[in-house]
């Protein structure tokens, strides 16, 4: 995490971005602490709060776009191989697809509020090729309603 500091610190807003829109992209970034230690930081005056929520949630909405594209791309021929070798894959695939397809958008916006999970619904939704206007419309809200609330509780506690 103190990397992550340094980051904001050297880059301000950009790094933002850039981590939260990797951290979505499934690489093992801590996105809650980022987005509470970014609110914290609005609130000793290092960066401003407005600036700080277009950074946290644009980076967050480009990370699940990527996560949705990659997921319409090669997400159910890699699932196909992946299945072949953990037999877990396709029962879990099984079961997110099913999720998503019977709660929708509802699914798209509480799955970002759950760790893990709103790494995983982009690209599912995109394997399940749920029309990108759609996908974007929920992803974003959620990814705001997100930046939202964690920027908040960083900046009140």
């Amino acid at each position: 995490m103190a990397f992550i500091d340094q980051l904001i610190e050297n880059y301000g807003y950009v790094a933002i971005f850039i981590v939260l829109a990797l951290g979505l992209f499934s690489i093992p970034i801590p996105d809650e602490v980022l987005g509470l230690l970014v609110g914290y930081l609005t609130k000793i005056g290092m960066l401003h709060y407005s600036f700080s929520l277009l950074a946290v949630f644009s980076g967050s909405l480009i990370g699940m776009l990527v996560s949705y594209g990659l997921g319409k791309r090669v997400g159910r021929p890699l699932l196909d191989w992946l299945g072949k070798w953990f037999r877990l894959s396709g029962i879990l695939s099984g079961k997110a697809e099913n999720w998503i397809e019977k709660y929708g958008a509802l699914a798209i916006i509480v799955s970002y509020f759950v760790p893990g999970m709103r790494h995983l619904v982009g690209y599912f939704c995109g394997i399940l090729q749920l029309p990108l206007k759609t996908y974007t419309l929920y992803a974003g809200t959620s990814a705001f309603l997100w930046s939202l609330l964690f920027l908040t509780v960083g900046r009140i506690f």
